[in-house]
């Protein structure tokens, strides 16, 4: 057994000559689902919040419950896919996603809000699992030097089913709730019956959602996809310290954390953020239909961003994206009314190139152990359950129009890891690979 050197970037995958469309047009279907999922919990909070009469904080327990699962199960992913391949992998994501789906009638069934969580945290288990398969795989199929626009490309269909969700669960669950009238003198009785009725609403989409997910697991299964010799022929054991020493791999990991925690927040914030008198004083419902702005600026940007990377480098681009949004959010702190609304919409589009640039660059030139840096950036995905969580702290305090300082502190960092935190240090030299 000799230990072989692995020069940058170099597998047999990334030196491919042409993109393999086929399995990119796969992925790009995955890539969707798993973004329409994750913004349905936009539509998810403010429903829950009025069924069982919490605060901001304790209804941002959903993106805790939701995105906490992604620190705790990518690494024992990037394992998984060590054992099983990224196809099989790929599936059992999809399959566990289905029965999260399905748990929502039991949790709404029972009216608990602790049910719900379960069922969050088993979706956001198979999105994990689907996640870190799916995003390597994305950025070693072709040549090396389009990886940022590859995944640029597929987020773009992921930010299509986060645009389209926020209107299907506006017009299959918030289009029929109501509140309560007087629900500090209704029974015990009364509000069970209230929220059990209410809580009810959720059971159809989510039944028609594990159903889909059923059948594309089925379909993958069924499916061809191309084995990447490189990455997946050999496992290779430990590695993650020696992730967590190289600072192109670490700072990318907590670039990752603000910026889905960032952008998480926002989308989770804006249902009631535009609900409020001073900012837009619409109804939820309506509300709701505006977040599709939001995530649609993002679908706009990240096809946009699929052809800007081929021209222009992917530190560039992050950087500009990152000062952009920093200014947006401040913008809408500032202001008041039509301003406000508009501009912390408009971060949407901003956000768009932040996710496959932030990735591209934290996995350049791991070759072999690009399963584990994977896992490490996937893991980092957490900041979708803590930042939230954070400025619900804040909101309740402070008021929900001064609770975006935190978005913005986020935002200024990933502008830090564009400019000096992306850079591959000398020195740096990818793992040996056994053969």
């Amino acid at each position: 057994m000799a230990n072989v050197p692995v020069s940058s970037g170099t597998t047999s995958a990334s030196s491919a000559v042409k993109t393999d469309y086929r399995a990119m047009s796969i992925l790009t279907t995955l890539f969707f689902l798993w973004g329409f999922l994750t913004s349905l919990n936009d539509v998810l909070i403010p429903h829950l919040k009025a069924i069982f009469s919490l605060n901001y904080a304790e209804a941002m327990l959903v993106q805790f419950a939701f995105f906490s699962t992604y620190f705790f199960i990518s690494l024992p992913a990037s394992g998984l896919i060590e054992k099983l391949g990224y196809k099989r992998a790929m599936v059992g994501g999809l399959l566990l996603m289905s029965l999260g789906c399905f748990l929502f009638v039991p949790a709404a069934s029972v009216a608990v809000f602790a049910v719900f969580l379960v069922a969050l945290v088993l979706l956001a288990t198979g999105i994990t699992i689907l996640q870190v398969s799916a995003n390597p795989y994305v950025s070693v199929i072709g040549p090396p030097e389009t990886a940022s626009s590859r995944l640029n490309l597929t987020q773009a269909f992921n930010s299509l089913g986060t645009t389209l969700a926020p209107l299907f669960g506006s017009a299959l669950i918030l289009a029929g709730a109501h509140e309560l009238s007087n629900p500090k003198n209704a029974t015990a009785l009364q509000l069970q019956a209230y929220r059990v009725q209410q809580a009810s609403l959720v059971k159809l989409p989510y039944i028609e959602l594990a159903v889909v997910l059923l059948l594309v697991a089925i379909g993958l299964g069924m499916l061809h996809l191309p084995k990447l010799s490189g990455i997946e022929d050999t496992a290779q054991p430990g590695g993650y310290g020696d992730l967590l020493r190289t600072p192109h791999v670490s700072l990318g990991a907590l670039a990752i954390f603000t910026y889905v925690g960032a952008e998480v927040s926002i989308g989770s914030f804006l249902t009631n953020y535009l609900h409020r008198p001073e900012i837009a004083n619409m109804t939820l419902a309506a509300a709701a239909n505006y977040v599709a702005y939001y995530w649609g600026g993002a679908m706009i940007g990240r096809f946009i961003g699929s052809g800007l990377l081929q021209k222009v480098k992917t530190s560039v681009v992050l950087a500009i994206s990152a000062f952009l949004a920093t200014a947006l959010v401040l913008a809408s702190m500032l202001a008041h009314g039509p301003v406000a609304m508009w501009t912390i919409l408009a971060v949407g589009l901003f956000n768009s190139t932040m996710f496959p640039s932030i990735f591209t660059l934290g996995i350049a030139q791991l070759g072999p152990l690009t399963s584990k840096g994977s896992g490490l950036l996937i893991m980092a995905i957490v900041g979708g359950a803590i930042i939230p969580v954070l400025q619900g702290f804040i909101a309740d305090r402070v008021g929900i129009h001064h609770a975006f300082l935190l978005p913005l502190l986020c935002y200024a960092y990933i502008a830090y890891y564009a400019l000096s935190g992306s850079r591959v240090r000398r020195g740096f030299v990818t793992p040996p690979v056994q053969v």
